[in-house]
């Protein structure tokens, strides 16, 4: 059983940080290693052709173990939007077929499917849930037809952390032959996902949240079926043979191997690269099970607090282990948060509900403040 590990974070004992779905804390050890990253720029003599390729392939790997992947079938992007408009740019679209996506899913998921939706003369369907207890899978399984060209969603709902059961979505998508694009930033890196259980076309995930590391660094997960499809820019690093520079001018239609020729312009990032790969081996050291069952003690505690103040939050098998929302029957005092954070306990509004976070730097006294401070609040 993992136990509390602030210790390897800067957050001072007075802080009730549960907002990890907004943006998570670097690790101390990340924080230094992009301190040092960003130094070797003082030295640019000191950077050597070798430093373009051997963090970014190691950042790869480490990501690609994390979703038991191949590192050929992961490249590197810089946003999520970036991820689903390169899936939105390769999946076919008929006209008149239709793209699935949930009710209140996060922008980025969902602009690029208009868009090509108007491309195409396809439809956006919008699934919605109702009931005080959504049924969100239900939803989704009851939706997919023949006409179905491809489900875009996440894992867990960005906004109250409504699961969604990816393995049966996925079987429902292979029957009629449907894609399947996922938004994991609210969930790879703290609930356990296996590319080869849930077999998605795509799976997209920004670095940012979960994955404990920067903003404008993210990663995506190709099918091999799609490893020779269109990039959405043509850049030097990606193409065969970018690892010689002297013969860079020797031009070629030629792609590096897998996903690679997916990869963003100037995907080396010097100074990010290092924060994500120490990030990412931390995360692989605590292991997931490990991490997921200590944040799953936290919630738990969390939700049957929350009920006794008349919050109710969904029942632990239709809510993911590490992101609830505890739900107003009328809306949210606009003012909860600013409160709550003057008391130095942060959390997210939204919708009609306080999205509450946790992760391993958290602790019991985390979750007595907070409680304690809401209950005054309210």
């Amino acid at each position: 059983m993992l136990t509390c590990q602030r210790h390897l974070f800067d957050i001072p004992s007075d802080i009730s940080y549960l907002n990890c779905a907004y943006m998570s804390p670097l690790p101390i050890g990340s924080s230094q290693a992009g301190q040092k990253a960003v130094a070797t720029k003082l030295n640019p003599w000191s950077i050597q052709p070798k430093d373009f390729f051997e963090p970014s392939e190691k950042a790869r790997g480490l990501f690609a173990q994390l979703i038991d992947a191949h590192n050929d079938d992961i490249a590197i992007i810089p946003s999520v939007s970036y991820g689903i408009s390169l899936a939105a740019k390769n999946i076919p679209v008929k006209k008149g077929q239709k793209i699935l996506v949930l009710a209140d899913q996060f922008p980025s998921n969902l602009y690029p499917w208009q868009q090509k939706a108007k491309e195409t003369q396809a439809e956006v369907l919008t699934i919605a849930a109702s009931g005080q207890n959504p049924h969100w899978t239900e939803e989704i399984l009851a939706a997919i037809d023949d006409d179905t060209a491809l489900v875009a969603c996440g894992h867990c709902r960005w906004t109250d952390g409504a699961i969604v059961d990816l393995k049966r979505v996925s079987e429902a998508c292979q029957k009629v032959g449907a894609a399947l694009v996922i938004d994991g930033t609210q969930s790879v890196g703290v609930v356990p996902f296996n590319v080869k259980e849930i077999k998605p076309d795509f799976l997209v995930t920004g670095c940012y949240k979960w994955l404990l590391g920067p903003y404008s660094f993210g990663f995506v997960y190709v099918d091999p079926k799609w490893h020779h499809g269109q990039p959405l820019e043509e850049n030097w690093i990606t193409r065969a043979g970018s690892e010689d520079f002297s013969k860079l001018t020797q031009y070629t239609d030629q792609y590096q191997i897998g996903a690679r020729r997916y990869d963003m312009g100037e995907r080396s990032n010097f100074a990010l690269t290092p924060i994500v790969n120490h990030s990412l081996e931390q995360i692989l050291d605590w292991q997931i099970s490990h991490s997921v069952a200590y944040i799953t003690t936290l919630t738990d505690k969390i939700s049957q607090e929350a009920e006794k103040l008349g919050l109710p939050t969904l029942p632990a098998p239709l809510r993911a282990p590490h992101l609830l929302g505890l739900t107003f029957q009328d809306n949210v005092p606009f003012d909860l948060p600013a409160r709550l954070a003057v008391e130095r306990v942060f959390v997210s509004l939204r919708g009609r509900s306080i999205r509450v976070a946790p992760h391993v730097y958290n602790n019991s006294n985390d979750i007595d403040r907070f409680i304690n401070v809401l209950k005054s609040a309210l």
